[in-house]
């Protein structure tokens, strides 16, 4: 694998320390902008909507663009975000600024993915993916307990700078390793192109895989830490520990399904899903039982990004060569999925249903990505069958026009 990827996969951990360390930090950001817990919640949402709008919107606006100019321009907008954030502690702008940084961190996410792709053959492209993608796990094993510890001791603020500090040294290092060669630099793709790319069916199919397998484990994740404060009972000082063990949990996952993802992406996807869809119920069955929900944090990661790198595959497999529109279009599903399930599930907290049932709201989710992984293997059983039918038509009918000479 290039080292070029994986210094990409180090400004997806960078950025993606942000995304996902408020789990941690939304019982601090809650007190301290005097807000309610489901209200701060909603800066989750506000940072998928900003990647939702953001993935297609800046891959169309930077589409001929040299990648390396604008992966680190990106970064330095989400840098600006963070410092800003941290210097004007308002709820209200707060929110701004996370819908701002999302839509970089879509921009720099969209084309790194596509700049990993197009670094290593077909065959190792899920590979490739989940080096990439390898940095959000990684972020939560380091960045969201080391966010939460900073947090509590130092307020949430640091958090944010140490997030801009990381990210201006994953800046640094890309500038100097990313190559200019015609492969990641201006794409040769015209818009017109990107956009027939995504008229295919099984491809929407593979969208909504995508938003859903995220949605059964993002309903829990931003909420895990008050969860474990206040109904599992787990001392706060502990909390960045069992939220590490979420990460390492993800990472295994992550792992396991970037080396078979490219050779069974629909048995990595059943698994996964029906893994959380036991490990979710059993989430709101068991929420007050500390030897419960510690292996049940780790099982909920392992099987929710065990399908990262086959939804990957899967949108790259039908779009081909044509990639970058389709690819910033799969992050946008992945952050409809982030943007819709912690609303949800603040829905049901709202309730007064108990943080237990966002395990049920989890569940339902994982359920809705095994129906649609079962309809995207039935179009692409139909497709294939389509194209054998074709390539095997192709022969015959050369044969009759050879007898008829």
């Amino acid at each position: 694998m290039p080292f070029v990827i994986y210094v990409i996969g180090f400004g997806t951990f960078a950025q993606g320390t942000s995304e996902f360390m408020l789990s941690g930090l939304l019982p601090s950001l809650a007190g301290d902008l005097d807000v309610s817990l489901s209200e701060a919640g909603l800066l989750v949402s506000a940072f998928a909507a900003g990647m939702v709008v953001g993935a297609p919107l800046l891959t169309l606006a930077t589409l001929k663009l040299p990648r390396r100019v604008a992966l680190t321009g990106f970064q330095v907008v989400f840098i600006a975000g963070h410092v800003a954030a941290a210097l004007v502690p308002h709820f209200g702008f707060l929110l701004i600024t996370r819908v701002v940084t999302a839509m970089a961190y879509a921009g720099f996410w969209t084309l790194a993915s596509v700049a990993a792709v197009s670094l290593v053959t077909a065959d190792k492209r899920g590979k490739a993916v989940s080096v990439v993608v390898s940095g959000l796990s990684i972020s939560m094993i380091l960045g969201v307990p080391a966010g939460t510890l900073l947090a509590q001791h130092s307020g949430w603020q640091a958090a944010f700078w140490a997030v801009a500090a990381l990210t201006a040294l994953s800046a640094i290092a890309l500038l100097v390793v990313l190559p200019g060669g015609h492969d990641t630099d201006a794409p040769r793709l015209e818009l017109r192109t990107e956009l027939r790319s995504l008229a295919v069916p099984r491809l929407w199919a593979a969208y909504a895989i995508t938003a859903l397998t995220i949605s059964a484990t993002i309903a829990i994740f931003p909420y895990l830490g008050a969860l474990l404060e206040d109904v599992t009972g787990v001392s706060e000082a502990l909390v960045p520990a069992v939220l590490g063990l979420y990460g390492v949990g993800a990472l295994a996952g992550l792992t396991v399904g970037g080396r078979i993802a490219d050779r069974a992406p629909f048995g990595v996807l059943l698994t996964g899903m029906g893994t959380v869809a036991v490990v979710a119920s059993a989430i709101a069955l068991a929420a007050g039982s500390p030897w419960a929900m510690v292996p049940l944090s780790v099982l909920l990661g392992a099987g929710g990004f065990l399908t990262n790198p086959a939804v990957n595959a899967r949108v790259f497999s039908i779009l081909g060569e044509t990639r970058t529109l389709g690819g910033a279009m799969n992050i946008a599903a992945f952050n409809v999925g982030i943007a819709i399930a912690p609303w949800v599930a603040g829905l049901v907290i709202d309730a007064d249903l108990g943080l237990a049932a966002i395990g049920w709201v989890g569940a339902a989710f994982a359920l809705a990505a095994l129906a649609s992984t079962l309809l995207d293997g039935r179009l692409t059983r139909r497709h294939q069958h389509t194209t054998q039918n074709l390539t095997a038509a192709v022969p015959d009918t050369h044969q009759a026009a050879t007898a008829s000479r």
